[in-house]
């Protein structure tokens, strides 16, 4: 079995987690399968209607017996949401965007592990002094919101070095066994990925938008501030669209001055609350969404290329162990 001293510490088989992708893309229905398949599952709490967030936590439970990670966005928490998951006994919190200092102290008197994204060194050695339990290391080619600058390959061993022996997880460009076996080999000691998810049965997207990523290559992933209605200031890889395109032929002009500013280009709804989506809003078309995804924002990162089919997770989370079991037992 492959497997790393994290898993024994998570009490998790694969060392293998979605990515807690927002908006509710990373749902119940997704953390349950992965976690269900050995991995680690993780919900994408932020940007969630508040009373949401315990209805979240509380299906997964439901589903699966197993650990898993929620995870709030550090500048959009407000009052309350810390204790939605306090409360719903969350196993595991997971933190982006922000100092996770405030939060380890109150996460750990409840029993409660934390496990920040990080996109430096820097952060990372600070996220390491306040305790926490492990960290996620953010390659640049990661998709979704993206805060640091730097390849995975490079800010990966150096993060493993510097923090030792936090344990850290590797996202950013890995959609296979081999990222997985590389991964490893700079010291990590799991991934953590969206894209290969975003392609997935269980992932609370769009079929179509599903499909644009399968037909999607690195070269057609932007990282780009333009999507920022709801996050402003908070750049994010995104497949170029019609809404990119346009943007760029006007001359990239600041938010008030874009095309189209605030026209509604969709509606999807979230729980049972139905959303007007606007231009540039960071919100992505989840299931059922009513409009035209050519202007919404359709997160995907570099990793695309090497996704070109949708699977159930736990087909998925096979597949990439058995792969790279494969490829390391070549230099055993």
């Amino acid at each position: 079995m492959l497997t790393t001293p994290l898993c024994h510490q998570l009490g998790i088989e694969h060392p293998i987690m979605n990515a807690p992708m927002g908006g509710s893309i990373a749902g119940p229905e997704l953390a349950a399968a992965v976690s269900n398949a050995g991995g680690l599952g993780a919900l994408g709490l932020g940007a969630l209607p508040r009373s949401f967030i315990g209805e979240q936590i509380s299906r997964t439970r439901a589903l699966t017996g197993k650990p898993f990670l929620g995870n709030l966005i550090i500048p959009l928490i407000r009052a309350g949401d810390l204790d939605a998951c306090f409360d719903a006994q969350l196993p595991i919190l997971g933190l982006f965007g922000g100092d996770p200092r405030p939060f380890v102290a109150g996460a750990h008197r409840r029993g409660i592990k934390v496990v920040p994204q990080v996109t430096s060194v820097a952060e990372a050695v600070a996220a390491a002094e306040a305790g926490v339990d492990a960290v996620i290391a953010q390659g640049v080619e990661a998709g979704g919101h993206v805060l640091g600058t730097t390849s995975l390959a490079v800010i990966l061993p150096a993060i493993v070095e510097a923090v030792r022996p936090l344990p850290v997880i590797a996202a950013g460009g890995i959609a296979d066994g081999r990222g997985l076996a590389a991964a490893l080999a700079f010291g990590a000691q799991a991934v953590s990925m969206g894209t290969r998810f975003l392609a997935s049965a269980e992932a609370a997207i769009s079929d179509a938008y599903k499909q644009r990523i399968t037909l999607s290559h690195a070269e057609d992933t932007v990282l780009t501030g333009l999507f920022d209605i709801g996050w402003p200031d908070a750049p994010h890889r995104v497949l170029r669209n019609r809404a990119v395109t346009e943007w760029d032929d006007a001359g990239c002009p600041s938010p008030g001055s874009r095309p189209g500013e605030s026209a509604i280009i969709g509606r999807v709804t979230l729980g049972a609350q139905a959303i007007d989506v606007v231009r540039y809003s960071i919100m992505p078309p989840l299931p059922g969404f009513d409009g035209d995804i050519e202007y919404a924002c359709l997160y995907a990162g570099q990793s695309c290329t090497l996704v070109n089919d949708i699977r159930p997770a736990a087909t998925i989370v096979r597949s990439i162990i058995l792969d790279a079991q494969q490829i390391l037992a070549q230099f055993s």
